[in-house]
């Protein structure tokens, strides 16, 4: 689908509902397959979220997570706990390009039976579930942490637990916190000190409910939304001041750019700074909240600020090169863009070029970042409907704040 964007008077006023975070459903969904008193209200609706669901809850022993990362790497160590049953699990093109060697290593080294069915290092895999030992593993720590955070969520039926040693430099901090933070609140405790973290096993708790907070990733395209705009102010719910989820870095971010922020009850209140003056350039290191990368650079772009984003290397490895593709369509509007391995460096915008078509290269947050700029130049989005990954109401939540949408 492409579709032509456009926003007749610059002024961004609504309130939205934002469904619960995608990083948070899938760990409870988990954790829900593995303990069955466990009740989840606000879970997403994106598709990673249906497609994690669908293959824990589904009898079939070929099981295709298509474009979902995280479900990837999570079911990897899930379907290596359950004993007597074997799957293949596989995914898109793009997703048998996207390396899991390090955590099917780890797995195996705690007892698992995975294989290759194609390229070694790479889905799709064979797994034969079986009780694991579990016991004591290291990681590099600067790999994706959803390899990590899928290891803790098995520890609690592994017949050891898990001594999870890291080495080096720890990446996406915030995800491995949350990851223990939702373990502890559905009664499962941890120990994390100096790199090392242990679970000792636990096979019930006790039955509850977990709510999950809306998406703070999906609230990012609403920040810059109002950064963007003549005049702004967008309500989302429903979110908390003390978030689990590293992307809450947002509010000091946008505070840059001219977007203050505050919280009323369950609401969060997002509003167009008057009279605020922009910096001439911003730095920001990223290590701990990559996915919010994109959406930054191009609000930075619209606003005709200079940007330095570095601790950005797992952008190379998602559903396509995010930094080249950020460097591609960037360039294609007129922006003056470079970027290394794990760095992006934006001039200060000196003219817009419009009616450009962004390609989104199958990746969702493409589409959803490149969006508000039409609050400053009319455009087109290629493979519009991509944003169902993370967040299918996007495109009806920004109708109701003002952009008008043509289907070409």
């Amino acid at each position: 689908m492409l579709l032509h964007i456009n926003h007749p008077s610059q002024n961004c006023l609504g309130s939205l509902n934002i469904t619960g975070s995608k990083s948070e459903t899938n760990r409870l969904l988990l954790l829900q397959a593995l303990y069955p008193g466990l009740t989840i209200e606000n879970r997403s609706n994106s598709d990673d979220s249906v497609a994690m669901n669908h293959a824990l809850t589904t009898d079939s022993n070929l099981i295709d997570i298509h474009h979902a990362g995280t479900a990837m790497r999570f079911l990897t160590a899930f379907f290596a706990t359950q004993e007597g049953r074997e799957i293949v699990l596989t995914g898109s093109s793009r997703m048998q390009e996207r390396p899991i060697g390090v955590l099917v290593d780890a797995l195996r080294k705690l007892g698992a039976q995975i294989s290759y069915e194609k390229k070694e290092g790479y889905p799709p895999l064979r797994i034969s579930g079986k009780a694991l030992k579990g016991g004591a593993v290291s990681l590099p720590a600067n790999i994706s942490s959803q390899y990590i955070s899928a290891l803790l969520l098995i520890a609690p039926h592994l017949e050891e637990g898990l001594n999870l040693t890291l080495e080096g430099e720890i990446t996406s901090l915030p995800y491995l916190k949350m990851t223990l933070a939702l373990l502890e609140r559905v009664g499962v405790h941890s120990q994390f000190e100096n790199k090392n973290i242990r679970i000792s096993q636990q096979r019930i708790i006790e039955d509850q409910t977990q709510v999950v907070e809306s998406d703070w990733s999906s609230a990012s395209y609403h920040f810059s939304c109002v950064a963007l705009s003549s005049a702004g102010r967008i309500v989302l719910s429903s979110y908390r001041q003390d978030s689990l989820q590293g992307d809450a870095v947002l509010i000091d971010v946008y505070k840059k750019l001219g977007v203050d922020t505050r919280f009323e009850n369950n609401q969060m209140i997002l509003e167009k700074i008057n009279n605020f003056e922009l910096p001439k350039t911003i730095t920001l290191d990223l290590v701990e909240a990559p996915d919010i990368a994109q959406t930054i650079a191009v609000s930075c772009y619209g606003l005709g600020v200079a940007c330095d984003l570095s601790g950005l290397h797992t952008l190379k490895i998602k559903e396509t090169d995010r930094l080249i593709a950020l460097e591609n369509e960037l360039s294609k509007l007129g922006a003056q863009i470079r970027v290394t391995e794990d760095s992006l460096h934006l001039s200060a915008a000196q003219d817009f070029k419009a009616n450009q078509t962004i390609a989104t290269y199958s990746d969702h947050r493409m589409a959803m970042a490149f969006a508000p700029l039409a609050l400053k130049i009319g455009h087109q989005i290629a493979e519009a409907n991509v944003v169902t990954k993370s967040y299918p109401d996007f495109w009806n939540d920004l109708e109701a704040v003002g952009f008008e949408l043509i289907e070409k």
